[in-house]
């Protein structure tokens, strides 16, 4: 099947949360699902205790891993197909090669052993800001990954986001759930008032809205325009959703900064898995 979604599996229980919630997706959205191990993770394991007096060897570890959380995904979601492949490059540029071809790249927020879980935190972040498709994290309790609270959430912060807040209309289709839009004003420091800077927020959600409520009649949007800042408005938000949406426009260079401020801490410290997808 064409552009599956892709699961990046190094074996950490953050891997696994990570392949539940790939093969739901997955499910949902009529999607193959591909669970990739990149060999590269195998080098870091040095860093974690072993058990026992031998260890197997890299490459097998890395096919019993993969076994194991395949036969996991058949499990929970009979009917999704899933394949499996150990891939022989770095975690970084490997997920970068299957967003190529994918329709959704999955990884979880932390690895396995102390080091581990460092290095996979900042591939994680690497792949979020670089990848051609979109990208999830997947973080937070059980109840946000596993769809308790019914809503998908997606920050707007201004109508150059469509690629966004299409993905946003597609889950929340996807799941029936609610969508809830978030857009965050400054009153100015001078002049203007809150009152104008309201409506210009109101308007921006409006015109970002309008072309995925076409689209999607079905879902109940609701449209939130308040005061604040962006951040912490879609911290706070992301506490009662199972989903939080952002959209990242891609740097013409390789260096600098390839997501903002805002992205950055939503990834590092959201309640619920986040989304990141790419404005062509």
């Amino acid at each position: 099947m064409a552009h599956p979604i892709v699961v990046g599996i190094d074996g950490s229980e953050s891997s696994l949360r990570a392949a539940d919630w790939a093969v739901d997706a997955a499910d949902r959205r009529g999607r193959a699902l591909r669970m990739v191990y990149a060999s590269f993770w195998e080098q870091f394991e040095v860093m974690s205790p072993s058990v026992g007096l031998s260890r197997p060897e890299g490459g097998m570890m890395a096919r019993n891993v993969l076994a194991a959380a395949q036969q996991r995904a058949s499990q929970r979601r009979p009917a999704v197909k899933v394949s499996v492949e150990v891939l022989t490059q770095p975690p970084i540029p490997a997920l970068l090669e299957e967003a190529g071809s994918a329709s959704m790249i999955v990884v979880g927020s932390r690895g396995r052993g102390q080091l581990a879980g460092l290095l996979l935190g900042t591939v994680g972040l690497g792949v979020a800001a670089r990848a051609t498709c979109p990208v999830v994290v997947v973080r937070g309790a059980e109840p946000a990954r596993e769809g308790y609270f019914q809503r998908v959430l997606v920050g707007i912060k201004d109508v150059d986001r469509p690629a966004a807040v299409a993905f946003a209309f597609e889950e929340a289709d996807a799941r029936q759930c609610e969508l809830r839009a978030v857009h965050a004003w400054l009153s100015p420091a001078e002049g203007g008032t809150g009152r104008q800077t309201e409506r210009t927020a109101a308007d921006v959600l409006a015109r970002s809205l309008t072309p995925g409520k076409e689209r999607h009649p079905d879902v109940r949007v609701v449209e939130r325009p308040q005061s604040g800042v962006q951040r912490s408005a879609l911290l706070t938000a992301a506490e009662t959703a199972d989903l939080l949406v952002l959209g990242a426009h891609r740097r013409a260079t390789p260096v600098g900064l390839h997501l903002g401020l805002t992205s950055h801490a939503l990834l590092q410290h959201a309640a619920c898995p986040v989304a990141v997808v790419p404005e062509h």
